[in-house]
């Protein structure tokens, strides 16, 4: 093991000792907050460093398994114990390799994601009501609850634009990598001469901030709009100024949100996107720096880059970061995406390992 992740291994079994000593004090329980952290922490580092443990034992062992070899009557058995711990070495390395990636703040979180057509008019509008189906049949396969937040329909029955809010623990860990372009090539429904087009999608997938006051919502930056809805909803939704838009002056961020009657919680949901929307930027900030020194095997999180390809005649989805592609594009399109996603996942941990081999 590299001398780099055996140093990080010793400095959390000597914080571990350390909370230990400061858990068993009786008077720790007197600050809620700092027992809290305390607490969390050591769930958190004691699974790895009990693995570490089995690891140091699994060396002694392989250590004793090599002085039996200069017995005749034990060397047999000694040949096949080292095997075994060698091979168990491997094991656990892998383990505590993943174990010591860095965690993402964020993974547990709720999610905002947002859909909007871009080149291809009404086909790019269908499509987009296509991957939020699909979005939705994936939230379904993990037992998530999913919120509306806002949608704006395409006379065909797509979605110009489209905003839902997915709650479920870990829905950010599995659909982070999802934001940027998402181009089809297919024959469209309003297609008469049967030939294919290519049109473009851009989904952006933005963790919940805690509370507002997590990313500063001054008021004096924010200009509050208030008008009556359109679209369907009956009477009372056309003569109530019950729709709100919200413009955030320093980044210029606009959210409208008008599918609920009460102008409160119109306003509420659309403080909660923009509240999420400039958390999101400031991730994006924060990777763009990030991806200045190394470049990301999963992308740069810009939402102009094409991320995925998905060609109806052919059957096939192609995810243009990790050159994978995958011909079941009628059980993705269904939300069978766990292929799809590991693989992405599995691809930017190798990222991590990497760099912290470096």
């Amino acid at each position: 093991m590299k001398s780099t992740l055996l140093n990080k291994l010793a400095q959390l079994t000597e914080r571990l000792e350390e909370m230990d000593r400061l858990l068993a004090v009786e008077t720790v329980v007197n600050d809620m907050d700092n027992y809290r952290k305390l607490t969390r922490e050591h769930a958190e580092i004691s699974p790895v460093v009990n693995l570490y443990q089995t690891y140091a034992q699994t060396e002694a062992d392989l250590a004793e398994a090599i002085e039996m070899l200069g017995d005749a009557e034990m060397k047999e058995l000694a040949e096949i114990e080292i095997a075994d711990s060698k091979q168990r070495l491997l094991d656990l390395e892998n383990q505590l390799q993943a174990a010591l990636l860095p965690r993402d703040a964020n993974d547990e979180r709720n999610i905002f994601l947002e859909i909007r057509a871009g080149t291809g008019g009404d086909e790019s509008a269908l499509f987009s009501a296509d991957l939020l189906r699909m979005y939705l049949r994936y939230a379904e396969r993990q037992r998530w609850k999913v919120e509306m937040i806002s949608e704006s329909m395409s006379e065909l029955g797509g979605y110009k634009e489209a905003i839902v809010k997915i709650i479920g623990r870990g829905a950010y860990s599995r659909l982070k990598f999802e934001s940027g372009g998402h181009r089809v090539q297919r024959v469209p429904a309003t297609e008469t001469q049967g030939r294919i087009h290519t049109s473009a999608c851009t989904v952006a997938v933005m963790p919940e901030a805690d509370e507002i006051a997590e990313v500063n919502l001054n008021p004096a930056d924010l200009r509050i709009d208030t008008y009556r809805a359109s679209g369907a909803g009956g009477q009372h939704i056309n003569k109530t100024d019950s729709a709100v838009r919200i413009t955030h002056l320093p980044t210029g961020i606009v959210v409208e949100c008008q599918d609920d009657r009460s102008q409160h919680k119109n306003k509420a949901q659309a403080l909660s996107v923009l509240a999420a929307r400039i958390k999101d930027k400031q991730l994006r900030d924060i990777a763009a720096k990030e991806a200045a020194t190394r470049k990301s095997l999963v992308g740069s999180g810009d939402r102009s880059e094409r991320i995925r390809t998905y060609n109806f005649p052919q059957g096939r989805i192609t995810d243009h970061r990790i050159n994978l592609t995958l011909y079941k594009i009628d059980a993705i399109m269904d939300g069978d995406l766990d292929e799809l996603l590991s693989a992405l996942t599995g691809e930017y941990q190798a990222e991590l390992l990497a760099a912290m081999g470096e």
